[in-house]
């Protein structure tokens, strides 16, 4: 089942640096809440980013992925990096990301809940 996650994870990536929105509305559950700093953002923030172009990303190399799978949900530790823009600036960070997933018999595993922080 880690396996799985671990394609599921990877499929976020891709569709991350595609800026595949129809991917990424499969992969992210309706009730997501991602935080960054003392931000968050929903679903419905994060697709508007990419599908306007206020968010693209341009690199996302991973140096390390941790799964782990409590039956139905899952916990994915990402770190990497990732470079691209938001709001029109670039940005380029070592970045580690958390993702609480929960998998669903009809929707397979989708992202509940997400936090990043930059690596100095």
């Amino acid at each position: 089942m880690e396996n799985v996650l671990r394609e599921a994870e990877r499929r976020l990536q891709a569709a991350q640096l595609a800026g595949d929105v129809g991917a990424l509305d499969e992969l992210l559950d309706d009730r997501l809440i991602f935080t960054f700093g003392s931000d968050t953002f929903t679903k419905a923030d994060d697709l508007e980013a990419h599908r306007s172009g206020a968010q693209s990303v341009s690199r996302l190399e991973e140096e390390e992925l941790t799964v782990l799978v409590a039956g139905t949900t899952g916990v994915t530790w990402f770190l990497g990096v990732v470079e691209g823009s938001v709001q029109g600036a670039p940005f380029a960070a070592r970045m580690r990301y958390t993702r609480a997933w929960a998998r669903d018999d009809a929707l397979g595993w989708r992202v509940v809940a997400a936090h990043a922080s930059v690596i100095e």
